[in-house]
């Protein structure tokens, strides 16, 4: 197992997660990756890395002994050679923070960082992260955005032994993920090849530093099954026996967890899923709805437009059928939404 974490955002460090699952996943390697923290765009990249489904861990949100069950399903069920964990933000930023969930499981850390800006300097700030707790282990250091072999030499110089240069990935937009307004673009967005012809070169990149050697030295971690059970009555009696659950889901709406959804199918119901701007109407079938949040205000327009959906969405709720809508959601329940262009755009109007 290892845990990727980096001093601070904006430092490669899903991209660089998702490419190592890749190489791993073509070297024959079952890869799980975890996500910590409640984020819902960095796991929509990692799930393409690894292949498999990514689940948010969070000691705050979900609690110890969840994230012990989901790390130790993640190796008795699912069979993981490996598990990858991406941090969120800086390594200390938060509480409970990266640090303190690979503390807890005894997970050892990467540290991704951006020298693009500095030489020895990442050094200095490598050691002092590593120093500054003494609760955990950190293995090495991933150099991004090298700009020479000469420009990775003088960080790997002044690291210390124990705390080795794993790997120097030099300058290119080959693997450059496109962000704006709360992160990375979704793949959706950007295109499946695109997506797919970054992680191959980031893996190739991965995989010409070197970076396997230290992945076959890794000490073996243990995951337990949780010290207690945990209460799952309400999961066993199926209380959604015979609901069908219409999700939206595409580029406007995608903001949703995946185990939220595994929590609804143990319960007994049916899931199905519909686009918000493609499709004419809610599925025939469902007798519930969930508007999950994303980007409504970047596809304002084309929802407005599709007159057939907000008709189908309008009729459902008069009769009576429940509705769960968050975030960006919420926002398509509002009469009207105005756009990033300041464009005011005609909404279901749900609530007026």
């Amino acid at each position: 197992a290892l845990f990727i974490s980096a001093p601070a955002s904006g430092q490669g460090k899903t991209t660089i997660t998702a490419s190592l699952a890749r190489l791993l996943h073509r070297n024959g390697k079952t890869v799980r990756i975890f996500k910590f923290g409640p984020d819902y765009l960095d796991p929509q990249i990692l799930e393409r890395g690894s292949t498999t489904p990514v689940v948010q861990l969070d000691l705050w949100m979900a609690g110890e002994e969840w994230c012990r069950l989901e790390l130790f399903r993640a190796v008795s069920k699912g069979k993981a050679d490996i598990i990858l964990i991406e941090g969120a933000m800086g390594l200390f930023d938060g509480t409970p923070s990266s640090a303190d969930l690979a503390a807890k499981f005894g997970i050892p850390v990467v540290l991704i960082m951006n020298i693009s800006a500095m030489a020895q300097t990442a050094a200095a700030i490598a050691v002092g992260l590593r120093n500054y707790r003494d609760d955990f282990t950190m293995i090495g250091v991933i150099a991004n955005y090298c700009g020479s072999n000469y420009h990775a030499k003088l960080v790997r110089d002044e690291l210390p032994d124990d705390l080795p240069l794993l790997a120097a990935l030099k300058r290119t937009d080959a693997v450059k993920l496109p962000e704006r307004h709360l992160g990375l673009v979704q793949p959706s967005e950007m295109g499946e090849n695109f997506t797919e012809q970054c992680l191959i070169a980031g893996a190739d990149l991965l995989e010409e530093s070197g970076i396997l050697t230290h992945i076959d030295r890794l000490k073996h971690v243990t995951f337990h099954p949780p010290s207690q059970l945990i209460d799952t009555t309400t999961i066993s009696s199926k209380q959604l026996m015979g609901i069908t659950i219409a999700i939206a889901k595409d580029d406007a709406f995608s903001f949703t967890y995946t185990a939220n959804i595994t929590l609804l199918k143990d319960m007994g119901a049916s899931i199905c899923y519909f686009s918000p701007i493609h499709d004419d109407s809610i599925p025939l079938e469902a007798n519930a709805l969930w508007l999950p949040g994303g980007y409504p205000e970047v596809y304002a327009k084309e929802l407005s437009g599709n007159i057939n959906m907000l008709l189908s969405l309008r009729s459902f709720h008069k009769e009576g059928n429940p509705i769960l809508a968050e975030c960006g959601g919420f926002l398509y329940c509002m009469e009207t939404l105005i756009d990033l262009h300041d464009n005011t755009w005609c909404m279901t109007g749900l609530i007026p």
